[in-house]
């Protein structure tokens, strides 16, 4: 923290010197233009530099008058009608300022005027639109200076803003894949220590299906995607352990056909559907009945899942679907459609995501 504060202030003091080193490059060079545009024709040069030295005060005073007051607190400030009202007081005072300016030079430098030499080659006119028309490059350039810098500016917090935006929305992806794990974990741990208990045969089998789940979640979770067939396994440990607690009172029938193993999707997205249905279907008729389907063709990816319900009891599914459509819209903006459905006694969600915004997952992964 220390050391970026330490580097801001380096970068302020390095922007304000490079500022002030312009500045003074600006006010040479236009001494010099003073020099030649007053001078030529004239061998007195020394004259010409004294009369032009007279000048430089009354241009950067008017310069800077207009740059910092009219134009930025005025102008820009959308005061237009202070802006005109100052703006003739600053060219009356200014003018003055300039008669004076070229009265003083015209006094003290006489003494340097040579005889048969012609000391300064134009008019008093052509002297005071000389000024006036410095003064017009000086403002033409700080606006175009200004006008870099705020794009630069407005870039900058762009920048911030996507990246502070990006942020949040990893922090929102974290949050909503913790909410996925502790219904899961802790239905699976009291069913095993449910058969520890009574010494079942499937106990050594659940736990072992557990240690892989619970190495899915630790591991791969923290990967922008995974391909497909892992979170198809990862589906099918979960199933496998719900049917071991369900025991002879499950009915799950599943349906798979992908015809491109290789697509790529964000982890544990599926998994919610399916523990939905477990944990909020009804045994009906001595079953609870899941029918499951995935699907990967024609350029799309489709779920479809179903339980068995007692829509009667109206049975609120809790924040797990709504925290999964928020994350589908996170992970893949207008490239899905999410739809629920309740015919008697059946919950269905049927879920379609784009392969194509799949492949650029893809390509975001590889890169």
């Amino acid at each position: 923290m220390r050391y970026c504060n330490l580097m801001k202030r380096y970068k302020n003091i390095l922007s304000s010197f490079s500022i002030v080193l312009a500045n003074l490059f600006f006010w040479i060079a236009v001494y010099f233009f003073y020099t030649y545009f007053l001078g030529y024709g004239s061998s007195n040069t020394e004259y010409v530099n004294r009369f032009s030295a007279y000048l430089m005060p009354v241009t950067i005073l008017l310069s800077y008058f207009v740059i910092f007051v009219l134009i930025r607190d005025y102008l820009r400030k959308r005061k237009y009608k202070l802006f005109i009202l100052y703006g003739i007081y600053t060219l009356i005072i200014s003018f003055s300022g300039i008669i004076i300016s070229i009265f003083y030079g015209l006094v003290f430098s006489s003494y340097l005027k040579e005889l048969n030499t012609e000391a300064l080659t134009k008019s008093i006119t052509l002297i005071v639109m000389g000024v006036y028309f410095v003064v017009i490059v000086a403002v033409f350039l700080s606006l175009l200076v200004f006008s870099y810098l705020s794009s630069m500016k407005s870039e900058d917090l762009k920048n911030r803003f996507l990246h502070a935006q990006l942020q949040l929305k990893e922090q929102e992806l974290k949050f909503l894949k913790m909410q996925i794990h502790p219904h899961f974990l802790f239905n699976s741990l009291n069913t095993i220590y449910g058969f520890a208990l009574q010494k079942r045969e499937e106990a050594p089998e659940m736990i072992l299906k557990l240690s892989n789940l619970l190495d899915y979640i630790l591991y791969q979770i923290q990967k922008p995607t995974v391909f497909l067939e892992d979170e198809w396994n990862h589906l099918e440990d979960y199933i496998a352990l719900e049917k071991m607690r369900f025991h002879d009172t499950l009915a799950v029938t599943i349906e798979k056909e992908i015809d491109q193993p290789e697509v790529l999707m964000a982890p544990m997205l599926l998994i919610p559907f399916v523990e939905n249905s477990f944990k909020h279907g009804s045994i009906i008729d001595g079953f609870l009945t899941i029918a499951l389907s995935l699907k990967v063709k024609n350029d799309e990816l489709i779920f479809y899942i179903e339980n068995s319900t007692n829509n009667s009891e109206k049975e609120n599914a809790g924040i797990g679907l709504e925290n999964i459509k928020r994350r589908l819209e996170m992970l893949y903006p207008n490239a899905y459609e999410m739809s629920i459905s309740e015919p008697k006694n059946k919950f269905i969600v049927n879920v379609r995501i784009q392969t194509n915004k799949l492949k650029n997952l893809k390509k975001e992964n590889e890169g």
